[in-house]
């Protein structure tokens, strides 16, 4: 079937569900784009024409409704002998499933879904549909919580046309209505009784009637009394089993007069969950009869009724003896029913206990007039020390008062000792939890003189007892917090003004550099290892170089010119430059530093020589664009020259 086009328009996508009626595809329709789920009909449906024609007519009928607790149906259609329904796609799970899941439910979520479940009803009853298979299955439960009903109308087509089709009806025979059970007129009240019997299975977690075929659970909702639903559910209040008590009777005429008048019933319970509102109809008394007056013409008749008295005589005392055997005999029968009642032990459900605490199921076991005993304790994470975990019988199984109920409780989780994760590493840690069985919890990132990725500390606290699976969390290192500082212009300054600044600014002082400046007076501020406005780090260090004023020039000794002599070497290039550069060359002979050269360097100047005088030994430093690219050493006795 996927893949498969109807009408020119439903595209089959794939399967998603399936009942005894038919079965469910996702499709697209392709007209309006969207997603539409289709129901075709199985095959044993489509060969009765009495069957599609009432299949037809109650599903359009169907989509007549529109109201927000019924699944819309869009299209009804038939294409080479298969028949089909489309309706919108409802993304969640029908309320059998949710009630497998969750057993039976809490109070307050059963009251709204059955709410739910009486507007879709009033709405539909309104327009003149009884619905006739009201069960969970047909009761679709959004991701959001809204309650949807399906199937409305088509169950009259398959009542009609299919009901020696039991095989159909086995999903359907636990919610039947004692009418429809029989076979007799089916109303809007059919649909309340299923609804009760919706209510009961919510509350309990079962439905109310089991049996071996689907006919003998049909008799039992014609002939025989629920079990009451406070026997099983211990917390069922009051209010809520007097509406499934109401709804549920087997005189239709006993029963709600309408979905709204249940819904009512439903909003008052969650504010008088234990009142005693709900109103039941009461039998009526023999109703009082008018006596004709005796005539004239009667009175001829006295001596006929004095002749045929004598006869009857004989007859008086033999019915006489009859009637007292009869008393004889009910005293008897009646006597027996008491001493039944005196000496036999009753037959009672096992309440559901698992969840709650043993002191409170030992105390609902003892009102019921069962015996306890704990069978012993074990580990659970789903229930905490002292609940019950386990019961023996279980729910639901009927056993004799007197019966001993075993049950075992938690001992709560399995409790393991959390090791020490500090100044580990966070990505290698995972054995060390997959090894006591922890998980990793919420990992938290602070800034730390520790390395990145290092654990500063963790909850739970190394050593302490936690329950398996507990999650630990993290709180680990990203390495210290790094704070920039918008660079202040020290050139300009003087040296003891520009220490003062670098000290507020939080910046240290590194190394200073005098050099002799024609233009610059002493100690002032000629440069600065970073420019002005650039971020740099808090605390780092700044170099600077200070002016030593203009050199004085004297006139060498005869004696030192002499002894002077000059080197001469080629002139720097820096090829990994492109453009030109300033090349400068300092001096630095008996701890005085002097500028020998400073000059634009360009491409055509690399065969050039420099020649520098001096005596003994001396260093140079030589700067690209004030940047320090070698020191070297000069013989100037030699000539030499060599790398520092």
């Amino acid at each position: 079937m996927t893949g498969k086009v109807l009408g020119n328009r439903y595209e089959i996508i794939e399967k998603i569900g399936g009942g005894g009626m038919a079965l469910v595809y996702k499709a697209k329709c392709k007209l309006l784009n969207r997603f539409v789920a289709v129901k075709i009909l199985r095959p044993e449906f489509t060969s009765d024409e009495e069957f599609i024609s009432s299949f037809r007519k109650e599903s359009q009928a169907a989509a007549s409704l529109s109201h927000p607790n019924i699944v819309n149906i869009y299209d009804v259609g038939d294409e080479n002998d298969i028949y089909y329904i489309v309706m919108e796609l409802v993304k969640g799970k029908t309320l059998k499933q949710y009630i497998k899941e969750r057993g039976s439910l809490g109070l307050d979520e059963m009251i709204k879904i059955a709410k739910q479940i009486a507007l879709a009803l009033e709405h539909a009853h309104n327009n003149h549909i009884v619905h006739r298979d009201i069960k969970p299955h047909n009761i679709l439960i959004t991701e959001d919580g809204r309650v949807k009903v399906t199937d409305f109308g088509i169950a009259r087509a398959v009542t009609s046309s299919t009901v020696t089709n039991t095989g159909n009806v086995i999903g359907s025979v636990h919610y039947f209505s004692p009418e429809q059970a029989r076979g007799g007129y089916i109303d809007e009240k059919s649909d309340l009784y299923s609804l009760g019997i919706v209510l009961y299975e919510m509350a309990t977690g079962k439905v109310p009637f089991e049996g071996e075929s689907p006919i003998s659970i049909a008799l039992k909702h014609i002939k025989e009394d629920m079990t009451p639903p406070s026997l099983i559910n211990m917390q069922m209040p009051q209010a809520l089993e007097d509406i499934i008590i109401k709804a549920t009777q087997k005189d239709q005429t006993k029963r709600y007069s309408s979905a709204k008048d249940i819904y009512k019933d439903l909003e008052q319970t969650l504010t008088q969950p234990a009142g005693s509102f709900v109103k039941f109809e009461e039998d009526d008394d023999s109703p009082t009869q008018v006596i004709p007056a005796i005539k004239d013409e009667e009175l001829d008749m006295e001596d006929d009724y004095a002749i045929s008295k004598r006869k009857k005589g004989n007859r008086r005392i033999v019915f006489s003896a009859i009637v007292t055997a009869f008393i004889l005999a009910l005293l008897f029968t009646g006597g027996m029913f008491y001493l039944k009642d005196k000496l036999i032990i009753p037959d009672k459900p096992i309440p559901k206990l698992v969840g709650i605490s043993f002191e409170e199921a030992k105390k609902n076991l003892e009102n019921l007039g069962f015996k306890v005993e704990k069978a012993g304790e074990k580990n659970s994470d789903d229930y905490e020390e002292g609940y019950v975990i386990e019961q023996e019988p279980s729910s639901g199984e009927i056993r004799k008062a007197g019966y001993t109920v075993k049950l075992t409780t938690s001992k709560g989780p399995e409790l393991v000792e959390v090791p020490s994760f500090k100044n580990k590493n966070i990505d290698e840690i995972s054995y060390m939890l997959d090894n006591v069985g922890l998980k990793e919890g919420i990992v938290e990132y602070e800034y730390n003189s520790l390395p990145v990725g290092i654990i500063i500390s963790q909850n739970p606290k190394a050593n302490e007892k936690v329950g398996k699976n507990t999650d630990v969390n993290f709180v680990v290192s990203q390495g210290p917090e790094i704070k920039t500082i918008l660079m202040p212009n020290l050139v300009g300054e003087n040296i003891d003004s520009a220490k003062s600044t670098l000290k507020t600014s939080g910046l240290k002082l590194g190394k200073i550099e005098e050099k002799f400046d024609e233009k610059i007076e002493k100690d002032i501020i000629i440069y600065q290892s970073f420019k002005a406005g650039s971020e740099v780090e808090e605390n780092r260090t700044i170099n600077l170089t200070v002016s030593k004023g203009p050199e004085e020039v004297t006139q060498p000794s005869e004696e030192d010119e002499l002894q002077m002599k000059t080197v001469s070497f080629p002139l720097f290039y820096n090829e990994a430059k492109q453009e030109d550069f300033e090349l400068k060359i300092i001096k630095i002979q008996n701890g005085i530093s002097t500028d020998v050269y400073s000059e634009t360097q360009h491409k055509s100047d690399s065969g050039k020589r420099i020649t520098i005088k001096g005596r003994d030994k001396a260093t140079i430093e030589i700067y690209f664009d004030n940047e320090l690219i070698t020191r070297r050493q000069i013989d100037f006795e030699t000539g030499k020259i060599s790398d520092d």
